[in-house]
């Protein structure tokens, strides 16, 4: 399994966001993508998760193009945007229970996703009462309950704890491990070390970038590009 993304375009009130963004990924890989704020990364992940629509590219999965096929997009891949998705006022089973049958969510409970999110101690918690690392949690437990094949990440260990960052890890982790492709825009040095591929987005433009580990040196770039 792969994806290709290709000619991403979107522009709004006449200033362009993405100018031909193109890159693909393979299964049981990890894609990074960096760059200031506001510099369009956001964006991108929203027009693959089929929120926004995009002035023209395409998003290639197994041989469909997503962006013109957006019903299959829930079945193809999870979502985790940098706010959380969640109902406030449900609890987590609650909010679980809207992205799959109670059958999937039992077993993944019991030996899945949501057992190495650690989530099933927090079940009948509402959400309004979590943590911000329970909500991070509950959030991609919702967006892999269904064991897509593709995670979309938007900046997945913001404001967390040591602990609630390393449990995650541990799980995206075993998420590629098992074929799984993660795309993920984020400024954290630990998401950047799971990385196979990494990106820099500046002016709309994807420019490929060799991290080597080295953060204060990307981060030199960075500022460099500002």
């Amino acid at each position: 399994m792969a994806v290709e993304i290709a000619g991403i375009k979107k522009a709004y009130q006449g200033k362009t966001v993405l100018k031909e963004v193109s890159f693909s990924a393979q299964a049981g890989s990890c894609v990074g993508i960096v760059g200031s704020n506001g510099s369009g990364k956001s964006t991108l992940l929203s027009i693959l998760a089929g929120v926004r629509k995009a002035d023209g590219g395409s998003f290639l999965h197994e041989g469909v193009d997503l962006l013109r096929r957006p019903g299959m997009i829930p079945k193809a891949l999870g979502y985790v945007p940098q706010g959380d998705p969640l109902m406030e006022e449900l609890t987590a089973w609650d909010n679980l229970r809207m992205c799959c049958d109670k059958e999937t969510l039992k077993r993944s409970l019991s030996q899945g996703a949501l057992r190495m999110l650690g989530i099933e101690h927090f079940l009948k918690t509402p959400v309004r009462r979590m943590s911000g690392g329970m909500k991070k949690r509950l959030s991609i437990g919702c967006a892999v309950v269904s064991s897509p094949g593709i995670l979309l990440l938007d900046e997945p260990s913001a404001a967390l704890d040591p602990v609630c960052k390393e449990d995650i890890r541990r799980y995206l982790e075993i998420y590629k491990r098992e074929g799984g492709i993660l795309l993920m825009v984020t400024h954290d040095a630990q998401d950047l070390d799971l990385c196979d591929d990494c990106y820099i987005l500046k002016g709309g433009v994807l420019h490929a970038y060799s991290y080597d580990g080295d953060f204060h040196k990307l981060a030199d770039v960075l500022r460099a590009e500002e």
